[in-house]
């Protein structure tokens, strides 16, 4: 496999906590971009703080990367109250989730990352902790088998979730305020970039930061772990500077260009227009042409890809718009004449595309 092909998306959205850290705001102030959730959150904590309540539970939905978890511990830190975070598949067991509800003090937040993962047994048991500030766990089985409530100190559930769809509607119901996080404008992300640049130290130009972030498919982590990978690119081949000369560079090694698309996005779109003449096809029938799980291609390359144009769902399956012809250099007279396809009618290979 390429050198290249191993920076597809999917790793460039890989989280490293280490450096999330360090780089992650702890102020509303200083979050750039979300204007309108970021609003609401400010008057929704500051009226909490004002009665002297604890917040009410928040539902925090979106896209990998866009600052779910971030925005949890800002909202902590604004408020003035511990957190303890957690994830979904991590809290196997009622008695996991009793653990760390009875270590919450009173206004105390719980952070549950990938909410829409957890067990449905455990889940049942939230309601009650949510609404009343109680849970009731069973003892032994059988016959002997008997009820122990246990009574909670009024906290906080923050959960984040990149699939709010598959959350159940009871659980849903019981957050008070949901938020969805959208991708990010590319002058939101250079203030990201240069933000991230000056705690790690790194000397970058205004030029350089907007080329990483328009490149960075609106995803601040996305464009935190290609300012990494520039900063190496600076190092090695430049003086340690991070030009946009050096960005372009640093980026084009990876193969994405410059609308942020890279060997993977590429290498979907054009096997829907080279073998399946731009579709409809099936999500199934594309994850077998170009080697990647349905389940991938779904939450990881079709967000992005639909919401900047190239790529439609339908119920017959899915369809490469004239964006995603257009960017092969083909045109929408192609796609009626179905000039796309790699073979003829007689099997030979078509000699105008690619």
């Amino acid at each position: 496999m390429a050198e290249t092909e191993r920076y597809i998306t999917s790793t460039l959205n890989r989280r490293d906590e280490a450096v999330e850290k360090t780089l992650r705001p702890r102020q509303f102030a200083s979050f750039p971009g979300q204007m309108k959730v970021k609003e609401r959150l400010q008057i929704y904590v500051e009226a909490a703080k004002q009665r002297n309540e604890p917040l009410g539970h928040l539902l925090l939905s979106g896209p990998p990367g866009l600052g779910k978890t971030t925005l949890a511990y800002i909202i902590a830190n604004e408020k003035g109250a511990n957190i303890k975070s957690s994830s979904g598949p991590v809290i196997e067991k009622p008695g996991d989730l009793a653990g760390l509800l009875t270590s919450l003090n009173e206004g105390d937040i719980l952070f549950i990352d990938e909410i829409h993962r957890l067990n449905m047994a455990v889940e049942e048991y939230l309601y009650s902790a949510m609404e009343d500030c109680f849970i009731d766990i069973m003892l032994d089985q059988g016959p002997g088998a008997r009820s122990v409530r246990l009574n909670l100190a009024h906290f906080t559930l923050i959960g984040a979730t990149t699939r709010q769809g598959l959350l159940t509607a009871p659980l849903r119901a019981r957050f008070k305020l949901s938020l969805r996080l959208d991708y990010y404008e590319p002058e939101f992300l250079r203030d990201i970039v240069q933000r991230s640049a000056g705690i790690l130290g790194a000397n970058i130009t205004r030029e350089a930061a907007f080329e990483i972030a328009r490149r960075s498919r609106g995803t601040p982590r996305i464009a935190n772990n290609l300012l990494s990978w520039t900063r190496d690119f600076a190092q090695v081949r430049g003086d340690g500077e991070i030009t946009g000369q050096i960005a372009k560079e640093a980026l084009s090694m990876m193969d994405i260009d410059e609308h942020g698309l890279d060997e993977m996005d590429k290498r979907l779109l054009e096997t829907m227009i080279a073998n399946f003449g731009g579709g409809p096809v099936g999500v199934n029938s594309l994850a077998v042409a170009i080697g990647e799980e349905a389940g991938t291609i779904e939450d990881v390359y079709e967000p992005y890809l639909i919401q900047e144009g190239y790529l439609m769902r339908t119920p017959q399956g899915r369809i490469a718009t004239d964006r995603a012809w257009v960017l092969f250099g083909l045109t929408a007279r192609d796609r009626l004449n179905g000039r796309a396809r790699r073979k003829n009618n007689h099997g030979d290979e078509n000699p105008d595309l690619f």
